[in-house]
């Protein structure tokens, strides 16, 4: 493939994560299907959290918020991927590839510092229930929402600017999927050593304040759990937080493997793969981790169905 035929001297070629094979067609159909899912399911998460009046919680809350970034997070990066295997094209322009950072960098850091806000809220919830409605208000829930946006906002610009200003030499060959900024800082012609160094300590404290904040609510939430004498008390306590905790597992296991793990420990072939577990599949697992489990959620899910088996029949009747 003429990779000068398909890029100018501004664009970057992107080496992508599937060929042409039979059974890279078949992982990538399996991608795409679980892209449309991911917009499916939490795009019905984020209606029945809006519509619901049962989940006008904090909990659905930062749940909806979860499910819009998890949206957001896939729309970035899968669209271009399809685009570029179905059309063989692999080129992304300068421009592309600087919102693509941005917005995988905002998304991404939104999302931790979102997780560690669902751990506080459980841990209010649990320990301090009667305290709960006083504590946790709207107006603390939006402060909290803005805070993740706002710290994943300053990530993704500080981050995605600061790459895209040093030059790049030669095709400018990515050996990602989509324009991630340690991939994309191995084509620059000048020493990035000291930025990695300062993107290093970056991405350790988004990565790990969230998470001591995590530890700490749910150590928190374990004393109170042992501490209970009911049983029933006990297993809902345990059900509410089991959801987050297998969220907030699978999204450090794979960022963690991905940004604190010293590159000379990895490959290409596994960072495109575990960002593929992100991207793709973790957006697509969380809205049912919450919803199979969750009796408020189906019971709204069965509500909201109701409502429009009831208008089909209306409608049915008045034609």
């Amino acid at each position: 493939m003429n990779l000068g035929n398909q890029t100018s001297k501004t664009d970057f070629f992107l080496l992508g994560l599937f060929n042409t094979s039979e059974l890279h067609c078949f992982l990538f159909s399996l991608a795409f299907i679980s892209f449309l899912l991911t917009l499916l399911g939490n795009g019905l998460m984020v209606f029945l959290v809006y519509v619901e009046v049962q989940l006008h919680t904090p909990m659905y809350f930062f749940l909806g918020q979860l499910s819009f970034m998890d949206m957001l997070l896939a729309c970035t990066t899968v669209p271009k991927m399809a685009m570029n295997f179905l059309s063989g094209r692999k080129s992304i322009s300068f421009v592309g590839c600087g919102f693509q950072m941005f917005f995988f960098l905002t998304l991404g850091g939104g999302e931790c510092f979102l997780l560690a806000f669902m751990a506080y809220d459980r841990y209010v919830a649990i320990t301090k229930p009667l305290r709960y409605p006083t504590i946790m208000t709207n107006h603390v829930c939006w402060l909290m929402a803005a805070t993740s946006w706002l710290l994943g906002l300053l990530d993704g610009l500080i981050q995605g600017l600061v790459t895209l200003t040093f030059p790049f030499c030669g095709l400018r060959v990515i050996d990602h999927f989509f324009c991630e900024v340690p991939a994309v800082l191995a084509l620059a012609c000048a020493d990035t050593t000291t930025f990695e160094t300062i993107m290093y300590v970056c991405c350790v404290g988004m990565l790990l304040i969230p998470f001591l904040i995590i530890l700490a609510s749910y150590a928190q939430i374990l004393v109170a759990v042992l501490q209970m004498t009911s049983a029933k008390g006990k297993k809902k306590a345990f059900s509410t937080c089991s959801s987050h905790l297998a969220v907030v597992i699978l999204f450090y296991g794979t960022v963690i493997s991905i940004y604190m793990v010293p590159h000379s420990y990895r490959s290409p072939g596994v960072d495109k793969t575990v960002a593929a577990f992100y991207t793709f599949f973790i957006p697509t697992l969380n809205p049912f981790i919450y919803s199979l489990r969750n009796k408020d959620v189906m019971g709204a899910l069965g509500k909201l169905l109701g409502k429009i088996r009831l208008c089909c029949n209306e409608t049915v009747q008045v034609v």
